[in-house]
């Protein structure tokens, strides 16, 4: 398997990734397949970049914040009871 160009390689790690390889056997087999080590630094980075871009992006969950309203819609502040004051260090 020879590749030509940076772009083989990249298509060819995003591949086997896709099958459930990981990135350091892909890397090892291409290094001993002759390939240098910073192409194949790059092309295993840019990889992992363009699936990145493909993945849907995660949206924050909202913060659910829970607040007692008196009857003129004013915060109620809810003391500690003694006990929890006194031991609660």
């Amino acid at each position: 398997m020879a590749f030509t160009d940076k772009k083989q390689i990249i298509d060819y790690i995003k591949k086997n990734l896709k099958k459930g390889y990981d990135a350091d056997s892909l890397k090892f087999a291409l290094i001993t397949q002759g390939y240098s080590r910073t192409m194949v630094k790059q092309a295993l980075g840019q990889a992992n970049k363009e699936i990145a871009e493909t993945l849907p992006k995660l949206k924050e969950k909202p913060v659910i914040k829970y607040e007692i309203l008196d009857k003129n819609d004013n915060p109620v502040k809810i003391k500690k009871p003694w006990w929890k004051r006194v031991f609660s260090w």
